[in-house]
C-alpha cells in the first residue's frame, strides 16, 4: 500500500450523494477503500460513484431508501457481490424537519424517526452480518448536535438523532468482542445543501448569524466531518469505540 493508504476494505456510505455523505465517500476512496454510495437520489449516487471511478477508485452507486428494509438487504447483497463484504459503514442518510412541537402530527413524527433512526438501524443490522464474519468492522453514525442540547423546533429530529447516539453506544458494547467499533459524530454548523434548503424556507438564519454562535468563527464544511469519519473508520482507530466525537467548531462543549 502507498503511504497513508488503508487496506482496500469495502465501505458503505448511506446518504452518499451529497453533503457530508458525499465528502465521506471521497475521503474514504482517497484512503484506499472501495466505496459503495447509497442514496435515495439514485442519479446522485451514480454521479459520485462515476466521478470516483474516473479517478481510479473502485466504487458502486445504488439507489436505496433506508426505510425500506428489503431494499437495504438487496443493496448490501449487491455490494457484497460486486465489491465484497462490507467492513465499514457510515450512516449519513437523514432528513431534517422544523415544526413547533404542538404541531407535529403522528405521521410527521414517524417519518422523521423512520428515516433518521430506523434507517440507521436497518443499515447497521445489514452490515454487521459481514463484519461479524470478518471479525473486523467500523461503524460511524452521523447524528446531530441537536441530540446533545435539544432543539425547540426540531423535537422529532433531535429525538431521532439522540436515538442514533444511544444505538451506536449499544452496538459498541455488543460487538466489541467481534473486533467491531461503533462511534457517532454529531455535527453542528456544517454548510450543506440540506442547510441551504432550510435557510431558503426560513427555518434557519443566514450563515453570518450561524457563524457568530460558533467559537471558531466559521461554518464547518462536509470535509471537516469526513476527516473525522475517515479516522474513526481507519485501521488505527481500533481502540476507540462507543464515543461521540463532535465536529462543531466548539459550539457544543
Amino acid at each position: 500500500m502507498a503511504p497513508g493508504r488503508e487496506q482496500p476494505r469495502v465501505a458503505v456510505v448511506t446518504g452518499g450523494a451529497s453533503g457530508i455523505g458525499e465528502a465521506v465517500c471521497r475521503h474514504l476512496a482517497a484512503a484506499g477503500r472501495k466505496v459503495a454510495v447509497l442514496d435515495l437520489d439514485g442519479a446522485g449516487a451514480m454521479r459520485v460513484a462515476d466521478e470516483l471511478g474516473a479517478d481510479g477508485h473502485e466504487t458502486l452507486g445504488l439507489e436505496v431508501d433506508v426505510t425500506d428494509r428489503p431494499g437495504i438487504d438487496e443493496a448490501f447483497g449487491e455490494v457484497r457481490a460486486r465489491l465484497g463484504p462490507t467492513q465499514i459503514l457510515v450512516t449519513s442518510a437523514g432528513m431534517v424537519a422544523f415544526d413547533d412541537f404542538a404541531g407535529i402530527t403522528p405521521e410527521r413524527w414517524q417519518r422523521v424517526v423512520d428515516v433518521n433512526l430506523t434507517g440507521t438501524f436497518h443499515a447497521c443490522q445489514a452490515a454487521l452480518v459481514d463484519m461479524v464474519a470478518a471479525r473486523w468492522g467500523r461503524i460511524v453514525t452521523i447524528s446531530s448536535s441537536s441530540a446533545q442540547r435539544g432543539s425547540p423546533r426540531n423535537a422529532h429530529y433531535a429525538a431521532a438523532k439522540g436515538g442514533v447516539i444511544v444505538l451506536t453506544k449499544s452496538l459498541a458494547r455488543a460487538y466489541a468482542p467481534h473486533g467491531i467499533t461503533a462511534n457517532s459524530i454529531p455535527p453542528s454548523g456544517i454548510e450543506t445543501p440540506m442547510q441551504h434548503r432550510s435557510q431558503g424556507r426560513g427555518d434557519l438564519p443566514g450563515n453570518e448569524v450561524i457563524a457568530s454562535n460558533i467559537p471558531l468563527g466559521r461554518l464547518g464544511t462536509p470535509d471537516d466531518v469526513a476527516v473525522a469519519a475517515t479516522f474513526l473508520a481507519s485501521e488505527g482507530a481500533g481502540f476507540i469505540t462507543g464515543q461521540v466525537l463532535g465536529v462543531n467548531g466548539g459550539s457544543v462543549l
